[in-house]
C-alpha cells in the first residue's frame, strides 16, 4: 500500500514537472511516451530515449538526462546529485519550487 502511495505522489509530481514545461501533464502517466516527453524536455529531442535500448549505453544516457534535468530548470551540479541519490525528495522539490522551466538550449550561470 505505502508503495502504491509513493508511486502515485511520484506521478503527480512528474505531472507537475511536465506541466511546468508546457508539456500536457497526462503525459506523465503514459509509458514509454513519458520518456520520450522526458527526452524530449532535456535534450531537445526526444529520439535520443531510444539509446536505452543499449547496454551500458542507457545507464550513462539516463544519468546525464537527470543532470539535464537539473539544468533545464535552472539548477546546479549539487541539486543533480540529489535528483540522482534523493529523487523521492527532489523530485517533488523540483515539482512543487518555484524552478522556472528554461529550456534544453538557454545558457545557464551557475
Amino acid at each position: 500500500m505505502i508503495s502504491l502511495l509513493i508511486a502515485v505522489f511520484f506521478i503527480a509530481c512528474m505531472w507537475v514537472i511536465f506541466e511546468k514545461a508546457n508539456i500536457s501533464g497526462w503525459k506523465a502517466i503514459v509509458p514509454l511516451y513519458n520518456t520520450y516527453c522526458l527526452y524530449k524536455m532535456t535534450w531537445g529531442n526526444g529520439w535520443i530515449f531510444l539509446s536505452l535500448i543499449i547496454p551500458i549505453v542507457n545507464i550513462i544516457v539516463g544519468i546525464i538526462t537527470i543532470y539535464k534535468l537539473a539544468k533545464v530548470f535552472g539548477k546546479g551540479v549539487g541539486y543533480f546529485f540529489g535528483l540522482l541519490l534523493l529523487g523521492i525528495v527532489f523530485y517533488p522539490l523540483l515539482a512543487f519550487s518555484d524552478a522556472e522551466y528554461i529550456g534544453p538550449n538557454k545558457k545557464v550561470l551557475y
